[in-house]
């Protein structure tokens, strides 16, 4: 053991010693949650059960070691975020649910390690200071006294574990909740100045000059903007100024956010991310920042988004994010999304928490890509960081104002297959005209798919070669050149729910065979040096998305 994870250890044992005096009898401030929560998931818990990523668990009830359920689920329960769920409710009946359930926590601590998780933890507090004034203020006093005895060894415990490891977005969770313990119990001085001392560092280390979150997710920049923003209402609810570098990262992050969205308001779907309900996302860019600006670009997060006329592009034109930031990666690079006005017309397939389906969706297949040999451009490990990914990825955009140029390619295909891949957009006509050319080269003629993933609210027809797309009243063209064009059925996660719908499949002719003229006999197996050394093949297919005039 390292001397420094002693040394942590030392800290988290002594934290929740229960020294140090008694804890208060109440939070000396307390805050109400910002957010919204899910009233169907409220009545849900009344009725003894919760959904997590699509599936029913029931609620413990004296039996907080309940498993084995998958960790996001369990990181949820012990998180206490589900308050917000009965909060928005607001029944007396959930009021008596919610405080019964923390009731219950409180007399029965589980062991699971993931209670002791600095994340987990920092929720778990944030939550139950947040829906303080629903649930707990009218509780009988011993409850209350328990709350506060378990709120100062939870704040210990966060505090013996700073500095955290990598941990992304959720990593907010954590300085969150120790923010929430200052403000309960202010005469612990300790838990504000391990705040101030750690958070810029993790900031730093999390958001890019840009403004990008390093995870380089739409879920993670909503998740960033959403912890900040909080953070910034409890500074505020306590009548203390908001740290400096508190208001300079949401100034950074909420450009980036606003940059994500497509015209219908949600998120685009990349690389963890599902679309999240647009009245969501505003009211995190209304806690978090004062100005509506939208990121001109964002070199250092590496996504590329043209807007012309009524319509988006959107494109993820850059390498997956680093080692260790990496659990919420798709092998999604070079894929695109595209809508017109509040219309996403080619889509990613949105992701999963947990099962089969968070692996299925993770996949290049799962996104708007050429799929070279069934293979995707990057693999995952046990711990859902990557083990191999793309290594050069490449963006030169050119633009004379009224059109749009991308000369994109990756190498992910390089180590099992020797290819790679270029992908070259043109996206003009007032947004009305994309089209794409989709080239591997390699050391042999390789099988591929391009996969085009079409939003459920498209209506799809096929004309021939053609593939009529029909949303909000437009009607749009898609053709192609070089390959042979279908439709199959597809699945789409992006709004939280299983939703069959289409795509278009585009896959190489077959090759004809080469066969010597007849009369001829076949040339003997005689080859030169320079004939053995490797060729090199290309193989090209030309698309076109074009909106018929009305």
């Amino acid at each position: 053991m390292t001397g420094s994870r002693w040394l942590r250890g030392l800290r988290l044992s002594l934290a929740r010693l229960p020294f140090g005096g008694p804890a208060s009898e109440g939070p000396v401030h307390a805050f109400r949650d910002p957010w919204k929560g899910d009233p169907d998931q409220g009545a849900r818990l009344i009725g003894g059960h919760f959904r997590f990523d699509r599936q029913d668990y029931p609620l413990p009830n004296g039996n907080w070691e309940r498993g084995p359920w998958p960790e996001p689920v369990r990181e949820w329960l012990h998180g206490f975020s589900w308050l917000r769920d009965l909060r928005t409710l607001g029944s007396d009946r959930a009021r008596l649910t919610a405080r019964g359930l923390v009731s219950d926590w409180l007399a029965h601590p589980p062991t699971d390690p993931l209670v002791r998780d600095a994340c987990v933890t920092g929720s778990r507090l944030a939550s139950w200071l947040s829906n303080h004034e629903f649930c707990l203020a009218s509780a009988d006093p011993r409850l209350q006294q328990r709350l506060m005895e378990r709120m100062l060894v939870e704040g210990r415990t966060i505090a013996a574990l700073l500095p955290l490891p990598p941990q992304g977005a959720r990593g907010l969770m954590a300085f969150r909740g120790l923010l929430a313990a200052a403000m309960a119990m202010p005469e612990q001085t300790g838990f504000m100045s391990r705040f101030l001392r750690y958070l810029p560092g993790e900031l730093e280390r999390l958001v890019l000059a840009d403004g990008t979150v390093v995870e380089r997710s739409p879920e993670a920049q909503f998740l960033v903007a959403r912890e900040l923003a909080e953070m910034s209402v409890m500074f505020r609810t306590a009548h203390a100024s908001v740290p400096p570098f508190i208001d300079r990262a949401l100034d950074k992050v909420c450009p980036v956010l606003r940059a994500m969205r497509h015209g219908d308001g949600g998120l685009a779907v990349f690389n963890g991310a599902n679309e999240r309900h647009s009245a969501a996302v505003e009211d995190v860019l209304a806690q978090g920042s004062r100005q509506k600006l939208i990121a001109p670009a964002m070199p250092q997060g590496k996504f590329t988004r043209l807007a012309l006329g009524k319509s988006l592009l959107l494109v993820d034109s850059g390498p997956p994010p680093p080692a260790g930031f990496d659990n919420m990666a798709h092998a999604g690079t070079l894929s695109f999304e595209f809508s017109h006005q509040r219309h996403r017309l080619f889509v990613n397939c949105g992701s999963a928490v947990v099962g089969a389906w968070r692996d299925a969706m993770r996949c290049s297949a799962a996104h708007t890509v050429l799929v070279a040999d069934g293979l995707s451009s990057a693999d995952f490990g046990p711990d859902g960081g990557m083990t191999r990914r793309p290594v050069t990825v490449s963006c030169d955009h050119q633009t004379d104002g009224s059109a749009h140029w991308l000369d994109l390619s990756h190498d992910g295909y390089h180590a099992p297959l020797g290819a790679k891949w270029t992908r070259r957009l043109y996206f003009g006509s007032d947004g009305e005209d994309l089209r794409g050319q989709e080239i591997i080269d390699g050391e042999r003629n390789i099988d591929f798919t391009i996969r085009f993933h079409i939003h459920p609210d498209v209506k799809v027809t096929q004309d021939d070669e053609d593939i009529i797309l029909q949303v909000g009243g437009t009607i749009w063209r898609f053709r192609q050149r070089d390959g042979a064009v279908r439709l199959e059925n597809d699945v789409y996660l992006g709004r939280g729910k299983r939703e069959v719908c289409q795509q278009i499949i585009i896959t190489p002719r077959p090759l004809p065979d080469a066969a010597p003229p007849e009369g001829e006999a076949a040339p003997a197996d005689e080859k030169t040096d320079a004939e053995n050394a490797v060729k090199r093949t290309h193989q090209s297919v030309t698309w076109l998305l074009e909106r018929i005039p009305e």
